[in-house]
């Protein structure tokens, strides 16, 4: 197939917002760019730690991790480009950082705002699509726990969690009032399909939904809302959850009829693969006994296929075929099958 044959193809590709954070929504954009251009991420800025946290705090400036492998997730850039972009320094004072992070932290000096700088970013970087931050409020992330404490910072949470032994009830940010783009609430309400997760469900997935409208915009929205659950739990935040478990934290935090579809891995895992994530408290995300009665009476149809992905001892979503299902779902809306 030609160049321009292929770009033709993937501009009539299904409107698909993705919204979530982390490494599990660049895994899936990997994967959507293959099937349409027409792609929207929507991306937390709740993270505090690690290099993104160090500067937020230095500079003041909304953190760039997420958005930086969302981007290069989408970016039509060569090889050199990305590892550069990905590079982590070694030794010295910039030990432990990100070039990428740094990158972004110059365009959001020079453009003079982060929207701007992320903007410009993906005009360098040649993104399929458009990468857009939660909110341009500089939030903070809190968890109450079923034992009654609150624990404060994206990054503390599974730590703090993990110590107390106590699972998350909810979670909730500060300042309560921020809101999203004007962009970003355009791209839901034209979607033809609107996907949540995967990534961790309490920091990468909800978060976007505590920002203000944007439960009611998703909601009102005319397109499907699709959760990809998670593959596995995640120590300290998704510890002996279910799929039922994960999707009644999504609704808890939105409202009981707000999911259309689950996606499910019923992929079983090599136990030598197995054996490595257990070590940390990780174990496969399943189907308990009833969840597929419970979520099909909840109006939540359960799609359940063979998902997993292992590169180098690492579990993801098979990205490609996790968007093929997905765009499958969408042709079905665009054509009104």
């Amino acid at each position: 197939m030609n160049n321009k044959k292929s770009i033709k193809m993937l501009s009539k590709g299904p409107k698909v917002v993705a919204i979530g954070g982390g490494t599990g929504l660049s895994v899936l954009l990997r994967g959507l760019k293959e099937f349409t251009s027409n792609i929207t991420a929507i991306v937390t800025v709740a993270d505090d730690g690690g290099g993104s946290g160090i500067l937020r705090e230095d500079l003041g400036m909304l953190p760039p991790g997420d958005i930086r492998s969302c981007i290069l997730a989408l970016a039509n850039t060569e090889p050199i480009m990305e590892k550069l972009l990905q590079y982590r320094f070694k030794e010295g004072r910039l030990k432990g950082q990100n070039f990428g992070n740094l990158f972004i932290a110059a365009m959001n000096d020079i453009c003079g705002g982060f929207e701007e700088a992320i903007k410009e970013t993906s005009n360098v970087l040649a993104v399929t699509g458009k990468v857009l931050p939660m909110t341009l409020e500089d939030v903070t992330l809190y968890a109450v726990l079923e034992n009654g404490h609150t624990v404060k910072g994206e990054s503390k949470i599974p730590l703090k969690n993990r110590e107390l032994s106590s699972r998350i009830k909810r979670v909730y940010m500060e300042p309560e009032i921020s809101y999203p783009l004007v962009e970003t609430l355009k791209a839901i309400e034209e979607a033809d399909l609107i996907v949540l997760g995967p990534g961790s469900l309490y920091t990468s997935v909800i978060p976007n939904l505590l920002v203000n409208n944007m439960v009611d915009t998703i909601y009102n929205a005319k397109a499907p809302k699709i959760y990809v659950s998670n593959v596995m739990t995640q120590p300290g935040e998704t510890d002996g959850y279910t799929v039922l478990d994960h999707v009644n934290g999504i609704l808890t935090h939105s409202r009981e009829d707000f999911l259309d579809f689950v996606i499910v891995n019923i992929e079983k895992i090599p136990e030598e693969v197995l054996s490595k994530y257990a070590s940390d408290g990780s174990e496969p995300v399943v189907l308990g006994k009833d969840d597929e009665e419970i979520l099909n009476s909840k109006g939540i149809q359960v799609i359940k296929e063979n998902l997993i992905d292992i590169k180098k001892e690492y579990i993801r979503h098979d990205s490609k075929e996790l968007s093929k299902i997905l765009i499958e779902i969408g042709r079905r809306i665009v054509q009104g099958c």
